[in-house]
């Protein structure tokens, strides 16, 4: 009998989600670099940055959907692959097209990790579901702080680009190895014996819906906030890489500290907490100058921390027949809203620091304009003034999300607490 440790299992998915979570901390903070590098607009880089929350959902979907078939080994496999191949793309990009499909590659990685770990950890601790994922997805934004970090010194050191995207593999190629010497389980739906039609039975219904849509806002809120920061603040405070650091620190510890957090509120409670200071935390970031906008990143860091995994291990815990496709429908779901959303912001940015150049201004020219020339300081006014513009506009989904929320802790209040799959008679 094959023994499973589930112990070096977290731990080796823990790797592999820093690894997708360093793609995301060492991008935002090369963003600007590649803008000047090959000359890209802010519309060019919000659709290389969608790019990764294309593959993202394409591959979150197609692996929930395959994971209870070929089984979560072969899918890791899959995304060390991958991971493999769009690092090595992007380290030799060349301009716009080489990086929009070594990006693309890269969130097919992340996807496929995701579309397997989820359900990994679901499995390994179907007892603590919503904390282990938290766990879980601390190396989240502990990918994004390291990252930000190896950019900031890498930079201050006088290292490229193509260093700093090339440490990325020597986390994946480790995590490659441990999960191709380790057992692993069954999904928890394929061990507890629901049937297909029972898991999209489950898909289909009001609850899971409702949680479906309502990930388009959580994921929007924290993740395109997260990857643009940078970039819409960066006219704004000479530290804009650092608030991405410190909003990401929070979150980290904030996920380690999810059990006696999960132990004093339900999930739905600390959803609507969450939604009430990312939203503080939003308008603060779009309106403030000056010190407390660090203020404004804790804040935003407080809000946004549990928003993933307890999406996650609410549907898990209380739609559980929804099994591994559940998670990565969700998952899917809240990359495909981020993806759409960065390519209009970019444009809408783009937008804004037009209408704020001197009439008839081709931007294009502004934006090839030697550092400390008239219509470099031009340009400079203008995307200060389109940053906070474009964090303001989407104050407007967590201040939705909180309505959402208070209803559902409403709901739930009338509603028996649902039984773990392993008891559920099938």
């Amino acid at each position: 009998m094959q023994t499973i440790n589930r112990t070096q299992l977290f731990r080796a998915s823990c790797l592999s989600l820093l690894v997708t979570s360093l793609s995301f901390g060492i991008r935002a903070g090369i963003l600007g670099d590649l803008g000047t590098k090959f000359q890209l607009n802010a519309s060019q880089l919000g659709t290389i940055t969608a790019t990764a929350f294309w593959g993202f959902p394409l591959a979150v979907v197609i692996g929930g959907i395959i994971v209870d078939i070929i089984g979560m080994k072969r899918l890791l496999v899959m995304a060390f692959l991958f991971h493999l191949i769009g690092i090595l793309l992007t380290i030799f990009a060349t301009g716009y097209w080489t990086l929009f499909f070594s990006t693309l590659v890269i969130g097919i990685a992340n996807g496929t990790v995701e579309a397997a770990c989820n359900p990994l950890v679901t499995s390994l601790y179907p007892e603590n579901k919503t904390t282990k994922l938290s766990h879980f997805h601390l190396w989240f934004p502990g990918g994004i702080v390291i990252g930000t970090l190896i950019v900031t010194l890498f930079k201050l050191i006088g290292l490229n680009w193509q260093i700093q995207v090339g440490v990325m593999l020597i986390p994946t190629v480790i995590y490659g190895y441990l999960f191709s010497k380790l057992h692993f389980p069954v999904t928890e739906r394929v061990a507890s014996g629901v049937s297909t039609a029972g898991m999209y039975k489950a898909v289909a219904s009001p609850l899971f819906l409702f949680m479906f849509i309502c990930m388009f806002g959580t994921a929007i809120t924290e993740l395109f906030t997260g990857q643009w920061l940078d970039v819409l603040l960066k006219n704004v405070t000479s530290n804009a890489l650092l608030l991405l650091t410190l909003d990401t620190g929070v979150m980290v510890v904030g996920r380690a500290f999810a059990k006696p957090v999960l132990k004093r509120f339900s999930p739905q409670m600390v959803l609507l907490i969450s939604t009430t200071l990312a939203a503080l935390g939003l308008y603060l970031l779009s309106t403030m100058t000056g010190d407390i906008i660090f203020l404004a990143a804790i804040i935003f860091g407080m809000g946004v921390c549990f928003f993933w995994p307890t999406m996650l291990g609410f549907v898990s815990e209380n739609i559980p027949k929804s099994g591994a496709l559940g998670l990565n429908l969700m998952g899917g779901a809240g990359m495909f809203a981020v993806s759409l959303y960065t390519i209009i912001m970019g444009k809408y940015y783009d937008g804004i620091v037009a209408s704020k150049l001197p009439a008839g201004a081709d931007p294009a020219v502004y934006l090839k304009a030697a550092p400390g020339t008239d219509m470099a300081k031009a340009l400079e006014s203008a995307k200060s003034l389109a940053g906070p513009d474009v964090l303001h506009l989407t104050l407007a989904i967590p201040l939705v999300l909180i309505v959402a929320f208070g209803g559902l802790v409403l709901y739930m209040r009338g509603k028996n607490k649902t039984a773990p799959l392993s008891t559920i008679a099938v």
